[in-house]
């Protein structure tokens, strides 16, 4: 592996020195996320693979901690894991067989039981980071308890790679649940936002929500995944209610979110709606909701800008996950406020001053 980190170091170098812009790519999976930019095709590109870098570093079951190459395959760090009964629970979306850790981490993107565990950001211990010197920085470490300093390791965390490719990260995990169940109820969209608010204060074992319309009954549908010991998701059964959901269906439709396989991710343009679990019903047509109502997924809006304001109104923010084309002045993700945005300028100019990193893919200004 040194051999091949001399020669991304020696890439940075000549792309620094002749000016060019370096696209940062992995599996390649998460291309269509963030502003598109050129494909790395023109001779006045250079693309910087990491798909070479790969391998753990180190893995210490009994610590819960796993430090892995960027490069490393999401599919073979998840197979290590389990084998020690093992995860990440954050549940990073896959979108592909050649989806990466780095490219998991650089998208900040989380799965369905984000509403339960937290976020991939709370879950990153550390990092290396090449600067468009060629040097290799390391921030954090291999411990829950490393707070030292700035924590710049999880500001990496959904930088889409503008300040540097990633070169290793350290990762907490967690055991797997012993056992999952997942109920069925047929509720309303209000219904289900009520439902979802009124057990939030419950010692629930609730690790996963999703609510959609189900076209061939007509009617909406929550689905909810326990997970936990069997006493207490059997008790947890018989005060929800429900229809038990056949086990392996349940595993199919839960892999189906988290991949973004299910057909309602097959629309666009689809937008991203974080917005505070207790916000209402949108009502701004054909919805997915996850993370108890914290996440809605909305398809074929014709306003962005309209959208973008009602979001910001109830506190907030939405972005343009998959689209074909859009108008020149949407940025895809949601503007910053001056103060955030002048600290992401900051962060640029200090390790990446020439702005050859994935120019424009996070904004559009850098």
């Amino acid at each position: 592996m040194e051999f091949i980190l001399n020669e991304l170091i020696q890439q940075v170098m000549t792309a620094r020195a002749t000016r060019k812009p370096v696209l940062i790519r992995g599996g390649g999976t998460k291309e269509f996320y963030g502003e598109h930019v050129v494909s790395g095709q023109s001779a006045d590109t250079a693309v910087l693979d990491m798909s070479d870098y790969v391998g753990i570093v180190n893995y210490q079951p009994s610590e819960l901690v796993m430090t892995a190459r960027a490069g490393s395959l999401l599919s073979d760090i998840e197979a290590t894991l389990a084998e020690q009964h093992q995860m990440l629970a954050f549940e990073p979306p896959r979108l592909g067989a050649r989806s990466t850790l780095g490219g998991c981490v650089a998208s900040g993107l989380s799965g369905p039981r984000r509403m339960a565990a937290g976020g991939l950001r709370d879950f990153i211990l550390g990092a290396k980071l090449l600067d468009s010197t060629g040097s290799v920085l390391n921030f954090g470490g291999e411990v829950m308890k490393n707070v030292a300093g700035y924590d710049v390791s999880r500001l990496l965390a959904g930088s889409l790679g503008i300040f540097g490719p990633l070169l290793e990260i350290s990762v907490k995990v967690v055991p797997k649940p012993e056992q999952e169940m997942t109920l069925q109820l047929d509720l309303s969209e209000s219904q289900a936002l009520d439902a979802l608010n009124g057990w939030r204060g419950l010692p629930l074992p609730i690790s996963a929500s999703a609510w959609e319309h189900d076209e061939q009954t007509g009617t909406g549908v929550l689905r909810l995944r326990l997970s936990g010991s069997q006493a207490a998701i059997k008790q947890s059964k018989a005060r929800l209610g429900g229809q038990e959901v056949l086990s392996s269906v349940a595993k199919a439709y839960w892999t189906s979110l988290r991949d973004q396989t299910h057909r309602f991710f097959q629309q666009q343009p689809l937008w991203r709606v974080a917005v505070p679990p207790t916000t209402p019903v949108l009502n701004m047509g054909s919805t997915l909701i996850e993370w108890n109502g914290g996440l809605r997924w909305l398809a074929q809006q014709a306003d962005p800008q309209t959208l973008r304001e009602q979001v910001a109104a109830l506190g907030g923010h939405a972005t343009l996950y998959r689209y074909r084309d859009k108008l020149d002045d949407l940025p895809v993700f949601h503007p910053l406020h001056p103060g955030l945005q002048a600290i992401q300028w900051r962060l640029k100019q200090e390790f990446d001053p020439m702005g050859i990193f994935n120019p424009r893919r996070l904004f559009r200004d850098f």
